[in-house]
C-alpha cells in the first residue's frame, strides 16, 4: 500500500513539473516576437545576439564608470543608444510599446527603469554648463588642487 502511494506521488510530481515546464511555451506560442525599427548607423556598438543578450550589463558598467568613478565614454553610452535607436514615428525609445526598448520589454515582462532619470528622445542640441561641476576624481586626478 505505502509503495502504491509513493508511486502515485512521484507521478503526480513527475506531472505537476511537466506541466510547469511546458507552460511557458504554451503561453508564448501565440506571441509574436516584437518588430524593430532598424538604428540609424551602419552598424551597432556589439552585435545583435550580444547586444539582446547583454546591453543591460553593458549599461550599468558604464553608468558606474560614469556616475561612481568620473569616467565618461560614448561606446556604450545610453545617449548614444537613444540617439541611434529612437523610432521615426514617435521620436522616443520608450514612447510607445512600439518603440525599440519597450517593444522588446513589454514582450519579456521586464521593468524599465531608465526613463525615470534619462531622456527617451535625443537632444536636439547638448548646451554644456558655463562653469564646469568640479567631481572628488578630478580634484584627486590634479592632486587636490581645485582647478
Amino acid at each position: 500500500m505505502a509503495r502504491v502511494l509513493h508511486n502515485l506521488i512521484a507521478w503526480g510530481l513527475l506531472v505537476l513539473l511537466a506541466s510547469l515546464l511546458m507552460a511557458p511555451a504554451a503561453v508564448m506560442a501565440g506571441v509574436n516576437k516584437p518588430v524593430l525599427e532598424r538604428g540609424k548607423g551602419e552598424r551597432c556598438v556589439e552585435d545583435t545576439e550580444f547586444m539582446r543578450r547583454n546591453h543591460m550589463a553593458l549599461l550599468k558598467h558604464h553608468r558606474d564608470d560614469t556616475m561612481r568613478r568620473g569616467i565618461r565614454t560614448t561606446k556604450h553610452s545610453l545617449k548614444g543608444c537613444v540617439d541611434c535607436h529612437a523610432s521615426s514615428k514617435t521620436g522616443s525609445v520608450a514612447a510607445s510599446k512600439e518603440d525599440f526598448c519597450m517593444a522588446c520589454h513589454v514582450y519579456t515582462g521586464v521593468k524599465l527603469d531608465c526613463w525615470d532619470c534619462h531622456a527617451t528622445k535625443p537632444m536636439k542640441q547638448y548646451r554644456p554648463a558655463a562653469t564646469p561641476r568640479v567631481t572628488p576624481l578630478m580634484v584627486q586626478q590634479q592632486g587636490g588642487q581645485q582647478p
